[in-house]
């Protein structure tokens, strides 16, 4: 009998550990694919509905926070009390940037080009090759977050989008008030 419980709880480790195990490519291209058949092949659904699927498919892959606080920078700190408020407004304003941005795509193909693994950070090198025109080089950066892989920034073209709003955040931090950054978050309005 403890044989048994032994076998059962070994299987059930093991088969989490092949959760735990999934490498970055892996987690991504599940991502890319879901993303696809969202936009692919919701065409009967209205385009709020394919919104919402992108929405659904993408915002649990990102680490909104460590997003957050990078785009931040410097001014993370002044602002205790009212970060998980940034947190919201900036991942709801980038989520739906991204979801515009992937919508616009149509039978572009996705290839991964390179994986890059220490320790607990990754990178998953992608080019995305439209029908016609020239591939656009789209580098995801991740961490483990709770066994899984979870994005803080996308390098398209070697621009940062954590670094490129980093340095829009400070512009406006500089000149005005944090209140003044949520409004124009919220506004859409960068």
């Amino acid at each position: 009998m403890r044989m048994r419980i032994f076998g059962f709880m070994l299987i059930t480790w093991l088969g989490a550990a092949q959760v735990f195990a999934s490498t970055p490519t892996e987690q991504i291209k599940e991502t890319i694919q879901q993303v696809l058949v969202a936009v692919n092949g919701s065409s009967n659904g209205s385009e709020s509905d394919r919104r919402a699927m992108l929405r659904d498919t993408l915002m649990p892959r990102f680490d909104w926070p460590e997003m957050a606080k990078q785009a931040l920078g410097k001014h993370w700190n002044r602002v205790t009390g009212r970060q998980d408020e940034f947190i919201a407004a900036f991942a709801d304003f980038l989520g739906n940037a991204y979801v515009g941005r992937i919508e616009s795509y149509k039978d572009e193909k996705v290839l991964f080009v390179h994986e890059s693994i220490e320790k607990n950070s990754a990178q998953v090198d992608t080019k995305i090759v439209p029908g016609k025109g020239e591939p656009t080089s789209v580098n995801y950066r991740l961490h483990r977050v709770g066994g899984q892989w979870k994005i803080y920034d996308v390098v398209v073209e070697d621009v940062s989008i954590i670094g490129n709003y980093r340095s829009q955040f400070n512009r406006i931090l500089t000149r005005g008030s944090f209140d003044d950054l949520l409004n124009r978050l919220k506004e859409k309005n960068l």
